[in-house]
């Protein structure tokens, strides 16, 4: 009888893991001031989303219930448009563990601007590959598949391509959507959907894909063993994105980097010695603008 019941348990425990998904994704939803419908419809919306994003499989690896992508979603909604369909933006996040550390850290922080959506209240949220049924899904389905790639990017040399070419998928199949961020004329500054993809498969920017691998594989994950040698392999890797920003300065997607990783390469280079950071200080200056300010801070003296 033990054995029976050693058996179920093992049997049991091998079919949670199995059954597993990738994402541990916390939804928030931020609603209008004013409303034509019932508050409660946000509630929904959030849990209607968590379960969307976290219940689905969207990939074909096994996974541990520790082994799941940490990620958030900030849905604001400025404007109610109707009785079921809204418009606002969608804020995205993800992050990975660092080995030998509790510190976690950030791979995806994104503000999507082109968000206008439909939600009917008891109504599941259904998607399919092979085409648009809807932008809600259809945006939802994107991230999910853009978070899956840079996670793994950053383990595997180039290891998300199989994510970003459905991805690219999506794009495609929503060419005709009503709705903006699908096609390349939809921005003026080319920040939407259509060129972050249309860039990550490029091969212009393989240098930023090699240096998500460096930076987090070679570089933070070794940092607590080899602390000198790690922290050089990051800062070679930042040195990579030069390649990016003469050829296509101030890109989105040199944007989004920058905005998920800008803090933690102050952190990490503000408290080494002067002829080691300055390097990083300058090219950091040169690649990443907007945040000039911030990276003063790595040559600060106290």
């Amino acid at each position: 009888m033990k054995n029976l019941l050693a058996t179920l348990i093992i049997f049991l425990s091998l079919a949670t893991v199995a059954a597993a998904q990738e994402l541990k994704c916390q939804v928030s939803i931020l609603p209008p001031q004013a409303t034509q419908v019932d508050p409660t419809i946000f509630q929904t919306m959030k849990t209607t989303v968590e379960e969307f994003m976290n219940n689905r499989r969207w990939t074909n690896d096994t996974w541990r219930s520790e082994e799941k992508i940490e990620c958030t979603i900030l849905i604001t909604i400025d404007q109610q448009i109707s009785q079921r369909e809204f418009k606002g933006t969608i804020q995205v996040n993800s992050s990975r563990p660092v080995y030998n550390s509790n510190y976690k850290t950030s791979v995806l922080s994104i503000n999507d601007r082109d968000f206008q959506f439909t939600f009917q209240e008891g109504t599941l949220i259904q998607w399919s590959q092979d085409q648009h049924r809807d932008n809600l899904s259809s945006v939802l389905a994107f991230y999910a598949y853009l978070i899956l790639g840079m996670d793994y990017d950053t383990f595997s040399l180039e290891g998300g391509t199989d994510y970003y070419l459905l991805c690219q998928t999506i794009v495609v199949n929503a060419q005709n959507a009503s709705e903006a961020g699908w096609r390349a004329g939809d921005s003026r500054s080319q920040q939407n959907r259509y060129w972050l993809i249309e860039n990550i498969l490029s091969n212009t920017f393989k240098p930023l894909r090699e240096c998500l691998y460096n930076y987090h594989r070679k570089g933070l994950d070794k940092l607590y063993t080899e602390t000198a040698n790690a922290r050089k392999v990051i800062a070679d890797a930042l040195e990579g994105l030069r390649n990016i920003h003469k050829v296509r300065p101030s890109t989105y997607n040199m944007q989004v980097f920058f905005y998920s990783k800008s803090d933690e390469v102050v952190n990490l280079f503000k408290p080494v010695p002067v002829d080691e950071k300055t390097p990083v200080y300058n090219l950091c200056k040169l690649v990443d603008p907007g945040n000039i300010t911030k990276y003063e801070k790595i040559m600060a003296t106290n």
